[in-house]
């Protein structure tokens, strides 16, 4: 039996709740999660970083909770694909839910990643400016951060930049100085918030694609249809990314639309980690923030993005024309960029909301459905702070009461590359598939892999490994690891080789054997 799988049965479902510590049920009503549940408390739409952020904020009351993911695995959409960049809160419009979400998730970041053993590091911010007619812009975003409560804003020279960035271009002038940026690991944080929700009790259902949201037979509760089934609840909580509005729409007539802005980039290897110390950014445009040079808590350089907005909520592909683009405008940031130091390239999609802003809390005319539609930058940043007021008001609409048994701990699997070697030695010596290296680019480990499939929400596809392991993500993005790592794959979940995938659905990488496997002869 594959360890990964839950021993919660519902609706004829295998639920993804290993090793999830039991739900206190003295303080709530109904059946204890493995049991028949025909209303669920909270359904919870969608694994990216804003929806398993409000996972594990629900977790603190005594509910019984499910989360629906449409893919393969959490982290599939957004969050895996944008700049990882915690920001200040500097550039957001006053008033404004991205304004004070912004500044309330960048202050709540050192105690979540310290509780969630996620890195995370204030590296800070600097916009800069090539010409001094950008001097009015930056007070301008001076005065706008205040505003909004940012500390630790000052404008800084010439003299000062090349001090701090001395392989910054010359032609940069003057610069915004955001002592409160940073930068995390967006699928890490992902992984550690789902990770601790299915510790406190949480459960989680993968390739459930929702297809319709409507009342209950009793006009008061939910009920949720999607590709594995149907079901009950007394809230719903819309997390749904690019497809946000589609979910909204289902059930309230204030419309929304959202727009999918396509953000393509170049990841450049550890070369050429200590270029750069703080993100620097260029002046803002209607767009966006504009192209970026920063350096990743992993030791890579990432330069973008784009901003195009597009019409397929599907389209993430990188094209001729915005790579170009995105090399153009970082050079002016960093005129020696080397193209040769590119690994790979990718491509990411924003929810644009047409009301310009996050759209968060109870939908006025659909009771108990609350929304956290409109995500994007500065999304990651704020993600802290919006599942917590998602949290908060879903529990007091329910009157759900304090979990005692919740726990805000959890402990990351051990990054072999990152250890001493007594350290290392020590590992082996407990377990001798550490001392197995798999991915050699990354000095990532047979154990490493095989424990990130075993977690709680753990991984079932190769790319789900890659994000929680970073097996893969070397300068060889996978040539030499691949075939061992799919192989820990088919062991673990006890599956053939042929059915393991890179991301889920139709991206099978082995079409059939070349030989058909025999049994050794008897002696």
């Amino acid at each position: 039996m594959c360890l990964w799988l839950g021993t919660c049965i519902s609706r004829g479902l295998i639920w993804e709740n290993s090793q999830a510590a039991p739900v206190n049920l003295a303080c709530r009503e109904g059946p204890p999660p493995g049991d028949r549940c025909d209303m669920l408390d909270v359904i919870i739409i969608g694994g990216g970083v804003v929806g398993c952020a409000v996972a594990r904020e629900l977790s603190r009351y005594c509910a019984d909770i499910l989360l629906l993911e449409k893919t393969a695995d959490i982290c599939n959409g957004q969050s895996k694909a944008n700049t990882a960049i915690v920001h200040g809160g500097y550039d957001a419009l006053p008033g404004t839910n991205k304004a004070k979400y912004n500044v309330q998730g960048n202050r709540m970041y050192p105690e979540i990643c310290g509780e969630l053993d996620v890195p995370f590091l204030r590296n800070t911010s600097l916009v800069v400016s090539f010409s001094p007619e950008g001097h009015e812009t930056l007070e301008m975003l001076l005065a706008r951060g205040r505003t909004n409560g940012v500390q630790g804003l000052s404008l800084i020279g010439r003299d000062e930049l090349r001090r701090r960035e001395p392989n910054l271009s010359s032609e940069a002038c003057e610069a915004l100085l955001v002592e409160a940026g940073g930068i995390c690991c967006p699928y890490e944080l992902t992984q550690a918030y789902a990770e601790n929700a299915a510790h406190n009790g949480v459960r989680f259902l993968r390739n459930a694609c929702v297809t319709d949201i409507c009342r209950s037979s009793d006009g008061v509760n939910w009920r949720v249809s999607s590709s594995r089934g149907e079901f009950f609840a007394r809230a719903i909580v819309n997390c749904a990314g690019v497809y946000s509005d589609v979910l909204h729409n289902l059930v309230s007539a204030d419309r929304l639309e959202i727009r999918p802005r396509r953000g393509e980039y170049y990841l450049l290897d550890k070369s050429y980690q200590n270029t750069f110390h703080a993100t620097v950014f260029q002046l803002p445009t209607q767009m966006g923030k504009g192209v970026v040079v920063t350096p990743t808590v992993e030791g890579t350089m990432l330069i973008g993005p784009t901003a195009d907005d597009i019409e397929d909520k599907t389209d993430t592909r990188t094209t001729a024309d915005g790579l170009s683009r995105v090399l153009s405008a970082a050079r002016r940031t960093w005129p020696e960029l080397p193209v040769r130091g590119a690994i790979t390239t990718f491509a990411g999609l924003r929810a644009h909301c047409d009301r310009d802003d996050f759209v968060l809390g109870e939908v006025a005319d659909a009771e108990r459905f609350f929304d956290a539609a409109g995500i994007e930058s500065p999304g990651l940043s704020s993600a802290p702070a919006i599942g917590r007021l998602l949290a908060e008001e879903i529990a007091d609409r329910l009157r759900l009461p304090q979990n005692p048994a919740f726990s805000p701990l959890r402990t990351a699997i051990p990054k072999f590359r990152s250890l001493s070697n007594a350290a290392r030695a020590q590992l082996i010596a407990q377990d001798p598939a550490y001392g197995q290296i798999v991915c050699r680019c990354e000095m990532v480990t047979e154990a490493e892999i095989r424990e990130a499939i075993r977690r709680p929400v753990g991984a079932r596809t190769l790319d789900g490994v890659k994000r929680r392991t970073r097996a893969g993500m070397g300068r060889c993005q996978a040539g030499f690891c691949l075939p061992r790592t799919l192989e820990i794959l088919a062991e673990e979940l006890g599956v053939s080789p042929l059915e393991i995938t890179k991301c889920g659905g139709d991206s099978r990488l082995l079409e059939h054997y070349l030989f058909e496997q025999e049994d050794e002869p008897d002696a």
